[in-house]
């Protein structure tokens, strides 16, 4: 869907101009979509938020009721998301952990840990032994494990599969087996495996990944007669930013985790997803300054752009979006309309690679309309390059929160 909900559309007509851009989250929404995710895993699926997609506290709120916990990727996030939803579990991933991350962690009560590499292990080892004595840690091995180029096909973002800096390389399986069970490092414990592979895959694409992940870490456990209680398959759940109405399927996908568990009794499988559960809770509101032609193209150029909203000009794709027209215009001046069916939406910065939108079907667009980006419930404020150009920060509304 990218025409916004009532509420959010309702908000955004009643904005004054000096207040946009804005960002606008439906949190009845997005706790409905929450709801039917959590209603289609099975027992024996945890559900981890991916904190990095959208970290705002009321999002984390929000999504409590329905995750099994949070995953963080660095110190900052970690005492923010500590914050924002207090006493609730985090898992600790990313590559890269400072000695002083790992410490402020353990520090916090974290007792599960994404480890890296060989050398991640011998720190938290150290650490933990020097910060939490009495303390067990929980680790998983994340694995860049050699699945299939055709397993990744869909894939918009690919993780692993190929060399990348993220997770352990297989070779190194043995080694990092071995110093968690034979009594080397007894303040840690070996819980199982985690491998997130690639993002932008579907069910089906999932699925695969999953039943690959799975059965490659049974095989480690066979080879060396270990019991793993938890297989973390992570997330990346396609979101299309081209046919949004298009979602993933999350109940075909629970019915084959629904199949994966019962073929491996004893197992615990984790999903961390991110964008997947937030995006589509979230509109990025704005108003149109200016439409004008260049070369035989009409371009609106609106407040704000992607130093708020980032995303497009990352993934390469258009924003969805919906036109809120406006009929009053205050001004002395001529009002500056679109002549043509399609408007590319551009914004403030100062390089044409500022596009939120190309040949939006946009008739009769005029200076003073408002433009509601959807799906920019994740990856959108807090990826962007906020302080480029020095424009005003959008301003942030939360509906249907318990204070709203």
């Amino acid at each position: 869907m990218t025409a916004p909900t009532s509420p959010v559309r309702d908000r955004i007509r009643a904005l004054p101009a000096a207040e946009l851009p804005a960002y606008v989250y439906d949190l009845a929404a997005l706790r409905e979509h929450a709801a039917s995710v959590r209603a289609a895993l099975p027992e024996r699926v945890e559900l981890y938020y991916a904190a990095k997609a959208n970290p705002e506290p009321e999002i984390l709120a929000a999504l409590g009721p329905y995750v099994d916990g949070y995953e963080v990727s660095s110190g900052g996030e970690l005492a923010h998301v500590a914050k924002a939803v207090p006493g609730r579990p985090l898992a600790f991933g990313g590559p890269g952990k400072t000695p002083a991350e790992i410490t402020g962690a353990l520090e916090r009560g974290v007792t599960r840990f994404h480890v890296e590499s060989v050398h991640e292990l011998h720190v938290l080892a150290a650490l933990a032994a020097r910060t939490v004595p009495d303390a067990t840690v929980a680790v998983l091995l994340r694995f860049n494990l050699p699945l299939s180029t055709a397993s990744l096909a869909g894939s918009s973002l690919a993780m692993g599969g190929r060399p990348t800096p993220f997770g352990l390389d297989p070779a190194d399986a043995g080694t990092v087996v071995r110093l968690l069970t034979d009594g080397t490092y007894p303040q840690l414990a070996l819980r199982g495996v985690h491998a997130h592979l690639a993002s932008g895959l579907d069910a089906a694409e999932q699925l695969s990944v999953a039943e690959s992940v799975v059965g490659w870490a049974a095989e480690l456990a066979a080879r060396h007669r270990i019991r793993l209680a938890e297989v973390n398959v992570g997330g990346g759940m396609n979101v299309d930013y081209r046919t949004p109405e298009d979602r993933f399927d999350w109940t075909a996908y629970g019915k084959g985790l629904a199949r994966l568990v019962a073929a491996h009794p004893g197992l615990t499988l984790r999903i961390e997803p991110g964008r997947a559960l937030t995006a589509y809770c979230g509109w990025y509101a704005t108003e149109v300054l200016d439409v004008k032609r260049s070369h035989g193209e009409e371009f609106a150029v609106v407040r704000g752009g992607t130093h708020h909203l980032r995303t497009p000009a990352t993934k390469g794709h258009d924003q969805p979006c919906s036109i809120l027209p406006v009929d009053a215009w205050p001004h002395p001046w001529p009002r500056p309309t679109a002549e043509d069916g399609r408007v590319t939406l551009t914004g403030q910065l100062c390089t044409p690679k500022d596009l939120l939108a190309r040949h939006v079907p946009a008739a009769g667009l005029r200076a003073g309309d408002r433009v509601a980006f959807a799906l920019a419930g994740a990856y959108a404020w807090n990826i962007s390059h906020h302080e480029f150009l020095m424009h005003p920060r959008p301003g942030f509304h939360f509906l249907g929160g318990t204070a709203d």
